[in-house]
């Protein structure tokens, strides 16, 4: 169930993006920059480093390797801000997942050992993201422009995409892998508020509502800071000379990594299958003799969840943004 269910999930997001993107292509009437030698070689090197790495700590597998170059390269090609929140959701969430394994080796009936991540895994995380930044190529090339919707509302849409998508993949990666083992009690089902075992989809606690938030703000942070790096060096510009202060970009992070991972627990909740098994005493996934169930129906699995929270994530953030910045705009009709 969990590959179909994914692969359906993927047969439908990527001819619509296919489609978008050449839609962008026609209507596109900005200039295109294009990459200079120096960002191509990084937009290589830095995602063959960082797949490589995850390969040989057993972060990643063989495929999820590849298909993390791949989505790195998109996303380190259009925007070094975008570099620098995909990296910092890379490190941060690979230490999470392997915090306290003992512990978790008891709770999940699927654990791996180092929390290695194949392909599926690679793209319910990542996919949004890379689309969003491709749609930034492909409108702008390769630049970095402050967070500007009246300037430009297209690119900081699609920037603000990104970073939400990122923020709520690392903040929901935090919200499971330390949640889990920094609570002492059982968590709540969003739904209901009923005590459940640990590891049951849809369930949250203090701890973890509050961990999920700071993996989006960690996010938002390299976002904000590389950023700020680029305004030094562009200051001169007349986009970052009339652009408005950035600082809201925390609050995307804080919002996106909370929120998504909220949408994660009501779609684990309500279309996720949750069992307990009374054999070996822990969490699993699919119906059987020994299962007792907790909650949820056997529509989605994890990785269509994820894939759905991050899609939806990536396309809440932009307009919670736009109202963040909204004082700016005093003229527009809210």
């Amino acid at each position: 169930m969990s590959l179909i269910s994914a692969a359906t999930l993927l047969t439908i997001t990527l001819p619509i993006a296919l489609i978008l993107w050449f839609i962008s292509l026609i209507y596109s009437s900005n200039e295109i920059s294009g990459p200079t030698p120096i960002r191509c070689i990084v937009s290589i090197v830095l995602p063959f480093i960082i797949s490589f790495s995850g390969f040989y700590k057993n972060s990643l597998s063989f495929t999820g390797a590849v298909l993390a170059l791949i989505i790195g390269f998109i996303i380190s090609l259009s925007n070094s801000c975008f570099t620098a929140s995909l990296l910092t959701f890379f490190i941060t969430s690979s230490v999470a997942t392997k915090y306290k394994n003992e512990i978790k080796r008891q709770l999940e009936d699927d654990f791996k050992e180092g929390g290695q991540r194949n392909w599926v895994q690679v793209i319910s995380n990542g996919v949004v993201a890379a689309e969003l930044a491709f749609f930034y190529y492909l409108e702008t090339g390769s630049a970095e422009i402050p967070i500007d919707f009246i300037a430009d509302y297209n690119l900081s849409w699609l920037s603000i995409g990104v970073l939400g998508s990122l923020c709520c993949a690392n903040g929901d990666t935090w919200a499971s892998e330390l949640g889990s083992v920094l609570s002492n009690g059982n968590p709540y089902l969003i739904t209901t508020l009923r005590s459940v075992p640990k590891g049951t989809n849809g369930g949250v606690s203090l701890i973890g509502l509050i961990v999920s938030a700071l993996g989006g703000l960690v996010v938002s942070i390299s976002f904000m800071l590389t950023n700020m790096i680029c305004r030094i060096c562009y200051g001169d510009s007349e986009q970052y000379a009339s652009s408005p202060e950035q600082w809201p970009l925390l609050l995307v992070g804080l919002f996106a990594g909370l929120f998504g991972s909220i949408i994660d627990s009501l779609l684990g909740a309500t279309l996720q299958y949750s069992g307990f098994n009374t054999k070996n005493k822990k969490i699993v996934q699919r119906k059987g003799p020994d299962v007792k169930h907790i909650c949820g129906k056997a529509l989605l699995d994890n990785h269509s969840v994820n894939l759905l929270s991050n899609f939806i994530t990536a396309f809440v953030s932009p307009y919670f943004a736009f109202y963040l910045w909204s004082y700016y705009y005093e003229d527009i009709d809210l």
